[in-house]
């Protein structure tokens, strides 16, 4: 195998400046394979306006599509197939590149594929959704969204399978991809990554906090997937004794306004603190000041907030739910709760600050050695060996076999 550079195509559906796990990842990816060398070119929606365009922007080249606004979505954008078509084909003949590699198989994914696989070109693809992540955007009957979701596993197959390697981010996707009856060959875990360090407390470093209070952390979108509220009702059903303790929400989203009023109604509106958007270094700062960190979501391939929060070295309360399971270890760093069920959500929640802090402390420990597992270095080399031939492919299902 040649170590030559490559010329890495990374077709997004969704990147920065939208902000959830799978842009994110997209991002990290495309600077980690500058980083090694590489050119790297992106393919994704234009945010601002419908029309084609090509930036260069961190040493990285971003091919932007026309997009439009959904009526579904209050700031998303969508390009359709028929819009981009032509112009990917373009991008393809000009870039030539050694490989494409796509993040979902909806619009600008499925386009990648088909285009690149008529020219020959290698593709690799990784799948960060779940059909069923689609459920609140779509103003249908239940009956409808079931139907829905059915038809996309079979769509996600035609599509991705078109591919020379398929990866998800966790063993319990590739789990649910082979549950659902559809694909047909082995799919590969493929971690997110983390880089652990970059959320340790450094040496001498002092976090300013109000230390006469305890804090409950959460990040991501404020979307109804996330059950945002569910985790507000547990805050108010903490007992009398955990007075103090706060609820800390760092993000932005369509549903800021019905969460509040949720606060309101539960009588936590004193202590529910909505931070809105929030800066990396702001983040960091609060994972380091919480006492613990919640993700009550239940459709979760990974979770890279909870990644991050274990590299800060703090326990975790996670819904019991797809991918999140396999990042707690009950009782040593966390605890899952029963998804939906605030009284559960509650008790798990009770039983960490209600710890002597070394105890807690050896918990957050726990996550932090946990998460050495997802090392982001790791998880490029494996990346770039994928889109350089199958070698890793075949040792991969041989082990599966085996």
């Amino acid at each position: 195998m040649t170590d030559k550079p490559l010329k890495i195509m990374i077709g997004a559906d969704t990147y920065p400046p939208d902000i959830n796990g799978a842009a994110q990842f997209g991002q990290r990816l495309a600077h980690a394979m500058r980083d090694r060398g590489h050119e790297v070119h992106v393919v994704a929606a234009n945010p601002r306006e419908a029309k084609n365009e090509t930036l260069e922007v961190d040493g990285v080249t971003e091919h932007r599509l026309v997009s439009h606004h959904p009526p579904t979505h209050p700031y998303i954008r969508i390009c359709t197939p028929w819009g981009i078509w032509k112009r990917v084909g373009q991008i393809l003949d000009r870039v030539k590149p050694d490989v494409v590699h796509v993040q979902c198989h909806y619009i600008v994914g499925r386009v990648l594929v088909l285009q690149a696989q008529k020219r020959g070109i290698r593709i690799v693809a990784t799948n960060h959704f779940m059909p069923e992540n689609l459920d609140p955007f779509l103003p249908f009957p239940r009956w409808f969204n079931d139907a829905f979701a059915k038809f996309s596993w079979g769509d996600m197959r035609r599509i991705l399978e078109r591919a020379q390697v398929v990866t998800t981010p966790t063993p319990i996707a590739a789990q649910a991809m082979k549950d659902s009856g559809h694909f047909r060959r082995p799919v590969i875990p493929v971690s997110n990554g983390i880089e652990a360090s970059d959320y340790e407390l450094h040496e001498a470093e002092v976090i300013e906090k109000d230390t006469s209070l305890m804090r409950i952390f959460f990040a991501g979108r404020l979307a109804v997937e996330k059950n945002i509220d569910v985790l507000i009702e547990a805050q108010s059903k903490l007992p009398a004794r955990l007075d103090n303790v706060i609820l800390e929400v760092a993000g932005t989203g369509e549903i800021l306004e019905s969460l509040q009023q949720k606060a309101r109604d539960c009588g936590v509106e004193d202590r529910v603190k909505f931070l809105g958007y929030v800066s990396d270094e702001e983040l960091r700062a609060g994972y380091l000041r919480s006492n613990v960190f919640c993700q009550p979501g239940t459709a979760e391939l990974q979770s890279l907030v909870t990644l991050e929060a274990m590299s800060a070295s703090k326990p975790v309360v996670l819904a019991n739910a797809l991918a999140l399971p396999h990042l707690v270890r009950e009782g040593e760093n966390g605890y899952l709760f029963e998804p939906g069920n605030s009284d559960d959500l509650a008790e798990k929640l009770t039983r960490i600050l209600d710890l002597p802090k070394p105890e807690r402390k050896a918990m957050g420990a726990k996550s932090h050695e946990m998460v050495l597992a997802h090392s982001a270095q790791k998880t490029w080399d494996t990346f770039e060996s994928l889109y350089r031939d199958n070698s890793l492919y075949y040792e991969f299902v041989v082990g599966q076999s085996t």
